[in-house]
């Protein structure tokens, strides 16, 4: 009996409008038995389903996509996985081929792959703004879910520096809005505040939403994760509601002229580029006398000769010469011109934000005036103190000496917590530390995973009574001490539409059995935890954690109370 081979078609339907999906990416729909895709992409193609199968997830769940798929595809069935816009520019078709490399997947005697392309946010977004990607872009996510924020950053400072436009993916969520804030930041270190900015949201969908600002202005306008942010360089300028980058014809090309005076044959002479590499390695240089052969309007030679251009002045001269004609044309004002030459002069590095969480401790929740104190002098008024709903504050503190900072916390009796996807204990006050029999365990659990990586931010609550007036069992990990030993509680959700409890997993565990227990717990889902996936949702896969079991969540039946409304 011959064994069917499966096949994988990583689809890309481009930003969500029916024309501008591909045939290809049609046809790849159309034949495919099975079909995998986040919520929201599902329903934008659901005019070319017919009778596939469906599997849909929600958001956050990639790798049990790609999974899903690879497994579907292994047992003969054609599967597609669909991304919106490419799925080899943040889709899924890298982590596809992961999950397959992690399988040992020989591409000639395995699962048969095909990656459909499809038009990426970068290109649709451009064409709803007119033509701001006409010179050299990149494309830089911001969110540091799976990279590291000091790896991005990087990547921003670069871009910035080398004057490349910039598309930001992934701007900013509810749960991320500082990371926006600090590439602004950095990018107004290299570029005017009136660099020309384009938001546009929910490109060629229902919602469609495009905005025209400037760096300076971009805070001021709704930002979120289905926006793509497109940043001009230091040529970019806007005209009649259009953002239009320059590619450089101006430097060659009279541009209100039909009559060129460098003929097609002498246009791409080394005398006639003298800022390319080949110019410069025959020795052309800005002390010389200019080449013969050069195009420049009246306006440029005039600027030039009253200005004459300095050898370190080379590189800035030459990528402000669009602006420059811009400038003489009435199309800009001197005023922009100015800022971005500003923005082209060397500028001092500045520091870090350092970002960490703060609390008087475990049980007490009670800072000190000398302890507010000296927080608000460590912070200054540059960096920010934020209240949180946790019996703790989060500050960000501009610093280059990260450890000195906790040092001067810790020295003040404060305990100091990093954020992100760490375990976080959380306790009741204790009744104002009256009921402190489960104290001790409190800041044991804190010193032994307080604060240590996770797949996904852990947050273990602790009640000290019966009452769990705290909210322990809505956590990710509940613990209630009830009659001299602890109630165990896995999985909760406190937010969302679909928010539940944690479920109840074992009672009477004793004070010596339980820190190890969480341990084991904390182990299992820091182990085998895919990135970025909830512990309720990881308890609900594996099905049980260190010998407790998972139990689908019911829906609370209504009932008509006797007593009325």
């Amino acid at each position: 009996m011959t064994i069917r081979k499966g096949k994988l078609l990583i689809i890309g339907f481009g930003p969500g409008a029916f024309e501008h999906i591909t045939q290809r990416a049609r046809e790849a729909i159309e034949e495919s038995e099975v079909i995998i895709g986040y919520n929201t992409y599902v329903d934008l193609i659901r005019g070319l389903l017919t009778d596939q199968e469906i599997v849909r997830t929600g958001m956050t769940e990639e790798v049990s996509r790609a999974q899903e798929a690879v497994r579907q595809a292994e047992l003969g069935k054609k599967v597609a996985v669909i991304s919106s816009g490419d799925s080899g520019v943040y889709g899924m078709a890298g982590l596809v081929y992961e999950v397959l490399i992690e399988r040992q997947w020989d591409p000639s005697t395995g699962v048969e792959v095909e990656v459909v392309p499809g038009i990426s946010a970068i290109n649709s977004c451009a064409s709803l703004l007119g033509a701001p990607v006409m010179h050299d872009a990149c494309t830089i996510s911001l969110s540091d879910h799976l990279t590291p924020w000091e790896q991005i950053a990087k990547r921003v400072e670069a871009a910035a520096s080398a004057d490349f436009i910039i598309a930001l993916y992934n701007p900013r969520s509810g749960r991320r809005t500082r990371q926006i804030v600090e590439t602004q930041r950095i990018l107004l270190k290299y570029r005017s505040p009136e660099t020309p900015v384009g938001l546009v949201k929910s490109a060629y969908r229902d919602r469609e939403q495009v905005i025209l600002t400037t760096l300076g202005s971009m805070l001021d306008h709704d930002i979120g994760m289905l926006t793509t942010v497109i940043i001009g360089n230091s040529t970019t300028f806007v005209y009649e509601g259009l953002i239009i980058t320059p590619r450089g014809y101006q430097r060659k090309y009279t541009l209100d002229s039909t009559v060129q005076a460098l003929r097609p044959h002498e246009r791409l002479r080394t005398e006639a580029e003298p800022w390319s590499l080949n110019a410069q390695e025959e020795g052309w240089d800005d002390d010389e006398e200019e080449p013969p052969v050069r195009m420049e309007s009246t306006a440029m030679a005039s600027a030039a000769a009253s200005e004459p251009m300095k050898t370190e002045q080379h590189s800035v001269s030459l990528a402000l010469e669009a602006l420059q004609l811009l400038t003489a044309k009435g199309i800009l004002s001197g005023g922009s011109l100015s800022a971005a030459v500003e923005a082209t002069s060397p500028v001092r590095t500045t520091l870090s934000i350092f970002e960490l969480g703060i609390a008087p401790g475990i049980a007490n929740k009670k800072f000190t005036a000398q302890q507010m104190t000296m927080i608000a002098e460590l912070v200054g008024e540059k960096g920010e103190i934020e209240y949180t709903p946790h019996h703790q504050i989060i500050v960000r503190i501009e610093t280059e000496d990260p450890s000195s900072v906790v040092d001067q916390l810790k020295k003040a009796q404060l305990l100091v917590f990093p954020i992100g996807d760490v375990a976080q204990i959380k306790a009741c006050d204790f009744c104002n530390l009256e009921k402190d029999e489960a104290i001790p365990v409190a800041e044991q659990l804190n010193r032994v995973i307080g604060g240590l990586k996770t797949p996904k931010e852990l947050k273990i609550g602790i009640n000290g009574c019966g009452m769990a007036c705290y909210g322990a069992v809505l956590e990710d990990i509940g613990i209630v001490f009830r009659r001299g030993a602890y109630d165990l509680f896995l999985g909760g959700k406190t937010i969302g539409r679909n928010a539940h409890a944690a479920q109840p997993v074992a009672e009477g565990i004793s004070a010596s059995d339980i820190v190890p227990a969480i341990e084991r717990i904390f182990k299992e889902y820091a182990e085998k935890g895919h990135p970025n996936e909830r512990f309720h949702k990881f308890f609900k896969r594996v099905g049980k954690v260190a010998g407790f079991e998972h139990q689908d969540h019911h829906e609370p039946v209504a009932v008509d109370a006797a007593c009325g409304d």
